[in-house]
Order: C-alpha cells, then sequence, then structure tokens
C-alpha cells in the first residue's frame, strides 16, 4: 500500500456535493437538501473504472439475464490468496446469495431452528437484531469489553445461555465488527473456535467489511483459523467497492459445513443480481489498485477526524477503528443524552447513526460514517460542535 495519496488519485475526493445531491440513493435522498448525511453505509466515490467498464459492457450486449457460474467465487479466491494469503476458498464450498444479511438468514435456517437462540456482540450492526428477530429466533448478547474487543468472559457466559434455550445455538460473529472498526487477530479467532467448539454453538462470520482494513492491522478469515472447520462465512465486494446497490454475496463453508451449505435452496442462489455479480467479480479482479487509493483516503481522513474532534469537540471519545469506514463515537460527555444523533441532526443538520440501534452498550454514542471528502467531514464536526453548544445552553 502506497504511503501517500494525492487528491487526485483519493476516490474520496473527486465528486462534489452538487453532484452528490444528484444521486438518487438512500444516503442522499433521506434528509431534506440541508441535511450532510454521514449514516448509511454507502461511500461518496464512483465506481472503480473496471467496475464501470464491466457492467457497460454487460448492458451494451444485453447480458442482463440471470446469475450462472462460479466466476464470483474463483475472483474472491484468487483475492484472498493474495490480500489475505489464504487458499482455504474452495468453489464446491461456496454459495450464490443475494446479499450478506439475507445469506445470514439462509445459513440460519439449515443450521437452527427458530428455538435456538444466536449470541452476537453487541454493540453491533443493527440488522443483525432486524433479520434474526424476523426468524423468531432469541438474541443473547455478549457485551464487548471496554477495549471493543471481544471479551471472552462474557462469550463463554452467553454460550452457556444459548445453550439453555435450544440444541443448535450460533453465534453471529462480525468481522471486522461494525461499529468499532475492531479487526480480530488470528489468536481471537481461534479463542471463539475453541469455544464454540466446547459449547455446541456454530460460528457464521460476517465479513462483508473484510477488504476495508487500514495500514497496520491484518484482516484474518475466520475459516482460516484451527477448528473452524464447522463455520461458515459470508463475503462481498459491496462494502470495499460501493456496490450495494448491485445485490450479489458468496456464501463460505468450511470443510465440515459443506453439507449445510449445499441445503441452500436453489432459488435462493438464482437471487443476485447479474449485473451485481459482474460488477463483484470486477472489483475483487480488477479493482485493487482503486482499493488501495480508497484505503489510503480513508486512513487520512481517521487522522483528520481525530485532530477536528480535539480541536472542535474534545468531550468526543474515539478510537479509531483498524478496519471499515466507520466512526464509533462515543458521546456520554457532552450531556446529549442516549441518542447524541438526535441532537446532531436537530440542531446541526448532520446525519449520523443511532447509537441505541445498535444494541447494549449502544447509548451515548454515534456512528459515522468516514468514506466522504475531507471537506465534507470538517464540515460535519463543525456542524456537531455548534448542535452540541446549541442543545447544551438551552
Amino acid at each position: 500500500m502506497k504511503s501517500g495519496i494525492s487528491g487526485e488519485a483519493n476516490p474520496l475526493c473527486l465528486v462534489s456535493l452538487d453532484q452528490l445531491r444528484l444521486r438518487t440513493s438512500e444516503k442522499w435522498q433521506m434528509y431534506p437538501r440541508d441535511v450532510l448525511p454521514l449514516f448509511v453505509a454507502e461511500m461518496d466515490v464512483l465506481l472503480a473504472e473496471p467496475v464501470a467498464c464491466a457492467i457497460t459492457d454487460a448492458v451494451t450486449r444485453g447480458d442482463t439475464g440471470y446469475p450462472a457460474g462460479t466466476a464470483y467465487a474463483e475472483a474472491l479466491a484468487e483475492f484472498a490468496r493474495k490480500r489475505w494469503d489464504w487458499d482455504g476458498i474452495r468453489a464446491e464450498r461456496t454459495a450464490m446469495v443475494p446479499d450478506v444479511m439475507r445469506g445470514i438468514v439462509e445459513i440460519l435456517d439449515v443450521i437452527s431452528s427458530p428455538a435456538d437462540a444466536v449470541v452476537i456482540n453487541c454493540p453491533v450492526y443493527a440488522p443483525f437484531y432486524h433479520f434474526v428477530g424476523h426468524t423468531g429466533r432469541r438474541i443473547v448478547e455478549a457485551p464487548l469489553g471496554d477495549d471493543q474487543r471481544i471479551d471472552f468472559a462474557a462469550l463463554k457466559e452467553a454460550f452457556e445461555r444459548a445453550a439453555q434455550h435450544g440444541p443448535r445455538p450460533v453465534y453471529l460473529l462480525c468481522s471486522p465488527h461494525n461499529p468499532t472498526g475492531t479487526v480480530h487477530t488470528a489468536d481471537e479467532l481461534a479463542t471463539v473456535a475453541t469455544l464454540a467448539a466446547q459449547h455446541g454453538v456454530r460460528v457464521v462470520a460476517d465479513e462483508i467489511h473484510a477488504p476495508l482494513v487500514m495500514p497496520g492491522a491484518v484482516f484474518v478469515p475466520y475459516l482460516s483459523v484451527p477448528g473452524a472447520e464447522n463455520g461458515m462465512a459470508l463475503m462481498s465486494a459491496s462494502k470495499a467497492w460501493n456496490l450495494a446497490g448491485l445485490k450479489a454475496a458468496v456464501a463460505l463453508a468450511g470443510p465440515a459445513a459443506a453439507d449445510d451449505l449445499a441445503k441452500i435452496p436453489a432459488w435462493v442462489q438464482e437471487g443476485p443480481s447479474h449485473l451485481g455479480v459482474i460488477a463483484h467479480t470486477a472489483a475483487l479482479r480488477d479493482g485493487t489498485p482503486w482499493l488501495d487509493d480508497l484505503l489510503d483516503g480513508l486512513d487520512a481522513n481517521r487522522r483528520l477526524l481525530v485532530d477536528l474532534l480535539a480541536e472542535h469537540l474534545p468531550g468526543v471519545r474515539y478510537r479509531p477503528g483498524e478496519g471499515t469506514y466507520l466512526a464509533w463515537l462515543d458521546c456520554r460527555d457532552l450531556g446529549l443524552g442516549d441518542d447524541p444523533a438526535a441532537v446532531f441532526l436537530e440542531h446541526g443538520r448532520v446525519a449520523l447513526n443511532s447509537g441505541p440501534s445498535f444494541g447494549t452498550g449502544g447509548a451515548g454514542h454515534a456512528r459515522l460514517n468516514l468514506a466522504t471528502s475531507p471537506v465534507l467531514l470538517t464540515e460535519a464536526v463543525r456542524r456537531m460542535a455548534a448542535a452540541t453548544a446549541a442543545a447544551t445552553s438551552s
């Protein structure tokens, strides 16, 4: 990875605010025009050129039918070999799914029943609660430690409680973790595998942010660690290359879980967008230079946010994450109540994600999307500071 990045090379510096407001996606349509949106996981970037070309070429030749083949899985396997030095992806142990959360639901259906419990590390990606709850399964929380890493004593206790609700408990692991940006180490993941085996828990890893790991950190695929043979994982190029609107993901099985993965119905595997599969495949095969530029830009934004908070909002505690493009802001010392994002929106016209939606440990916090230009990030923090002053002086 390059040590520096120019404005011309930084994908986060190529789209103006006026251009962004022409977009019709959720990020730019949910709120009025005076609101600066830094909430949902969309990036303020143009598509990587290889991805744009792949989509354009497919449309030109009328290639807009149903998805087929293993090109996506093969591209992911090649990316994993080059990026993570991992040779563990086999096309025969993969399945295409419409997106990561739909894949999680389908996997839960084949390895557990609605009577079983699902363990999650809170605070965590809010849809974990929504999707798991919709299946009827009980959620058992294992709160992260004060260092934002897995608390293994809490995890062990959660596994024990989960086993009391049904014979096939599941641990839904977020790796890298959303919203904290924590990147789990090989030792931590091996401990997860050991504890899961001891308590009869199946591990399903959401690894959608895997390509988004900052300099100095190393992503370790869960299925690469000893003891993870009966685990499953889900990966996608959607977050790293801004392809959320082009639905596609890959479900992966460890060697001992291949039979379970094969139980996912065929119609689910036909659910991804064909253009999505084409785009994701192109991103993984040819989009690494663009990704490296993006990561440099995100790393610069992490450091910029540290400086901006120190200058304008010193009461906010922020530990830069090792992965994702998300910043988990501890605003409890600002005196803004359980949901500071509501205050930032009302008084500062900047939209962040509400901390309480991430479960236990989210009160007093807000999640900020760093995947924007330094100019917009600076303006957002200034607005947040003004909102804090207005709310606390009234």
